[in-house]
């Protein structure tokens, strides 16, 4: 075989996978869309969660946490402190 035959099987051959991958990737957009679909109709309509007024979802202004939970952070950073030098 000559060199420039070399080459044409080798284009045509990347032109046979490039060709075989895009085919397989146009199938499996159009699997997952038929599934998405089919989904859609056949599941139960999921109720819309109840919205909460902004002022009850905020946490107030002078949140400080209790006193179990300060220790253990001044505990950790003594510990990360004495680790570091």
């Amino acid at each position: 075989m000559t060199p420039s035959e070399l080459l044409l099987e080798g284009v045509e051959l990347m032109l046979f996978g490039m060709g075989f991958v895009f085919i397989f990737l146009v199938l499996l957009v159009g699997v997952v869309s038929l599934m998405s679909r089919l989904i859609a109709t056949f599941a139960a309509p999921v109720p819309a969660p109840a919205v909460s007024s902004p002022a009850s979802s905020t946490r107030p202004a002078n949140h400080e946490p209790d006193a179990d939970t300060l220790a253990a952070i001044q505990s950790a950073i003594a510990q990360h402190r004495a680790r570091r030098g």
